[in-house]
């Protein structure tokens, strides 16, 4: 039997395989659903997931050589 994931959105289980065509979500509908929190903010990605991980500085000049 395949591995089943819940949805994201209604947690309805998912079986993981190529012909789920929407996983992890159920539905283009969950999917959709989700895409738009994303885009309302009520979803955002608010500190890097590496702790050592650096952005460059936007004020910062590239170095020339």
């Amino acid at each position: 039997m395949p591995k089943a994931v819940p949805c994201p959105n209604c947690s309805k289980r998912v079986p993981w395989t190529p012909e789920s065509h929407w996983r992890p979500f159920c539905s283009e509908r969950c999917q959709l659903i989700d895409l738009g929190e994303w885009f309302d903010e009520g979803h955002r990605i608010t500190e890097p997931a590496d702790e050592g991980y650096a952005s460059p500085q936007r004020d910062e000049e590239p170095e020339r050589h």
